[in-house]
C-alpha cells in the first residue's frame, strides 16, 4: 500500500499545467533539525516536497520547468558517499533520483548555484513560497539577482513571483483513492490504539503509561511516529485543550481524555475519545458525554457534498447550547445565547479542520469570503467538546473539572460521508463494555499467573 510513481508524476503534470508556460517552480526539502548537541530529531520530509516526489532525503531541491526540452522535473540531491552512508544510511544520489523517483535530470546539490540560475533565466514567472525558510529565501533571491545583474547582456529574470502553495495546497485538499487507502489504514491503527487504552486503563496508572500503549500499538503496525504530540489528560487535565505533560496519576472517578493519532506513510489520523478511568460513567459525566456525542453525530450528518465547511460547527453549536440550557449550565433564550456565543465558556474551539499529510492539513476554509463548499475527496475532523473548568464557581460543583471531547476523521464521498475512525469505541455502552472486557482479561491473566506460580 503506497503512492505509485505514476501518481507522483500525475501530480507534477497537473501542477505544471496550472503554472502555465514559461514558468518555473522551486521547492526545497525540509532541513534536518538539531534536538540537542549532535543529535538530530528523526527526519521527516516536507509534506509539499514529498507530495510531489516521494523523495525522503534532506538537502534536496525540486525544480519544475514546464516545456523544458530536456525534461521538466529536475532534482538536486546529495551525491552518493560511501563513508557517509556507512554512518547515516543509503543515499539515492543523482542516478537514484532519476531511476527511483522519476526525475528527468538530477544533479549534485553542490552544483545548484551553477545550474539552477540557468533554469530560472528566461522564465517569466517564478513559483516559490517566500517566507517559509529565511535562509533559502536569500538563496533564491541571490539566484534571481545574479540574473538581474546580467540584464544589459540580454539576461531575462522572472518578472513575477507567485506563491506556490496557492496552487499546490488546493490540489492537496482533494485526496486520491490511493491517499484515502493510506488514511484509512492510519485511522484503523489509531482506532485500535484507543481501544487498547480503554482495555488497559485502571485507576493508579500514570498518563504516560497509556501513552506507551499508543506508541506500542502504532509502531507494531508500521506507524513509526504519532501524527502529533498526544494528549493524555485525566481529571482536570482534560480541561486543558493542548495538555502535553502526560505525567499525572489517573484517579478513580475521573474521566480521561485522549487525543492521539498516528502517521502512516506520511498520512495522519486524529482521534479523541473520553472515557472513565474506572470503566463506569457517573451520572453527570454521562449527561455531558451524551450531549457532546449528540452534537458530534449532528455535525457528522452535515458532512456531505454541497454543504459548506461551517455547517458541522453550526450543528454543534445548536445542540450544545440547547443541551447546556437543559442541564442548567446556561440560562436564557437559546438563540440569544448562540448569538452572544455564551456557549464559549464551555466550548471554545472550532469543530474541526482539514486532515491529510499534515494533521492540520492545507486548504482554504473560505473562498472569495464565503465558507468553502464540501466536495468529494476532502477529509475533515469533527471534534466538539465541553470543558467545565475546575475553578468555575458559577456552576454546581458536580460539573466542575469535567472535560470531554469526541473526535473522528470523516471523508466527504460522492453520496455523503465515510467515518474512517469508526472502529474506536464511542457510545457509553461500547466504552463500558470494552473496559469491562479488559478488566475480565486482567483478572483471568492474574489467576493464570497465580496458578503457574
Amino acid at each position: 500500500m503506497s503512492i505509485t510513481a505514476q501518481e507522483y508524476a500525475r501530480r507534477r503534470r497537473e501542477l505544471m499545467a496550472q503554472m502555465g508556460p514559461n514558468s518555473i517552480a522551486i521547492l526545497p526539502a525540509a532541513p534536518e533539525r538539531k534536538r540537542n548537541r549532535d543529535i538530530e530529531y528523526p527526519y521527516r520530509q516536507d509534506s509539499d516536497f514529498h507530495w510531489l516526489s516521494g523523495f525522503p532525503e534532506p538537502e534536496a531541491v525540486i525544480a519544475l520547468v514546464p516545456g523544458r526540452a530536456h525534461g521538466e522535473f529536475v532534482m538536486f540531491v546529495r551525491e552518493r558517499d560511501r563513508d557517509a552512508e556507512i554512518w547515516n544510511g543509503y543515499r539515492a544520489g543523482p542516478e537514484g533520483a532519476c531511476a527511483q523517483y522519476g526525475a528527468n535530470d538530477a544533479f549534485p546539490i553542490g552544483d545548484i548555484d551553477e545550474i539552477l540560475p540557468g533554469l530560472i533565466e528566461g522564465r517569466d514567472r517564478l513559483y516559490y513560497d517566500m517566507g517559509r525558510d529565511a535562509d533559502f529565501d536569500r538563496t533564491v533571491m541571490g539566484w534571481v539577482n545574479s540574473i538581474r545583474a546580467k540584464v544589459r547582456n540580454g539576461a531575462h529574470p522572472p518578472g513575477e513571483f507567485v506563491a506556490l502553495n496557492h496552487l499546490l495546497h488546493d490540489m492537496r485538499l482533494y485526496k486520491s483513492a490511493a491517499e484515502l487507502k493510506l488514511m484509512k489504514r492510519s485511522a484503523e491503527i489509531a482506532a485500535g490504539a484507543h481501544r487498547r487504552a480503554m482495555e488497559k486503563c485502571v485507576p493508579g496508572m500514570y498518563e504516560y503509561q497509556l501513552e506507551a500503549e499508543f506508541q506500542h500499538e502504532f509502531i507494531r503496525h508500521g506507524a513509526r511516529y504519532p501524527a502529533y504530540s498526544p494528549i493524555i489528560g485525566g481529571g482536570r487535565n482534560a480541561c486543558i485543550l493542548h495538555y502535553r505533560e502526560n505525567d499525572a496519576l489517573l484517579k478513580n472517578g475521573d474521566l480521561l481524555l485522549i487525543d492521539a493519532g498516528c502517521e502512516y506513510q506520511h498520512y495522519a489520523s486524529d482521534i479523541t475519545r473520553t472515557f472513565p478511568v474506572n470503566g463506569r460513567f457517573s451520572k453527570e459525566q454521562q449527561a455531558l458525554y451524551e450531549l457532546v456525542l449528540a452534537s458530534q453525530l449532528a455535525a457528522i450528518a452535515e458532512v456531505k457534498p454541497g454543504k459548506h465547511w461551517n455547517a458541522p460547527h453550526e450543528a454543534v453549536v445548536d445542540v450544545l447550547t440547547q443541551g447546556l440550557v437543559d442541564l442548567g449550565l446556561l440560562s436564557g433564550e437559546v438563540n440569544e445565547l448562540k448569538q452572544t456565543e455564551a456557549y464559549r465558556r464551555f466550548f471554545m474551539h472550532r469543530t474541526g479542520h482539514w486532515i491529510g499529510m499534515d494533521v492540520h492539513d492545507v486548504g482554504d476554509y473560505k473562498v472569495d469570503g464565503e465558507w468553502r463548499v464540501q466536495e468529494a475527496g476532502m477529509v475533515m475532523t469533527v471534534e466538539p467538546g465541553l470543558y467545565v473548568s475546575p475553578d468555575d464557581d458559577s456552576v454546581d460543583d458536580k460539573w466542575r473539572g469535567i472535560g470531554i471531547r469526541i473526535e473522528d476523521d470523516v471523508v466527504v464521498t460522492k453520496s455523503g460521508r465515510d467515518v474512517i475512525t469508526a472502529d474506536a469505541p464511542k457510545t457509553v455502552a461500547e466504552i463500558e463494555a470494552v473496559m469491562a472486557e479488559g478488566a475480565r482479561t486482567r483478572v483471568a491473566v492474574g489467576k493464570r499467573k497465580q496458578q503457574a506460580g
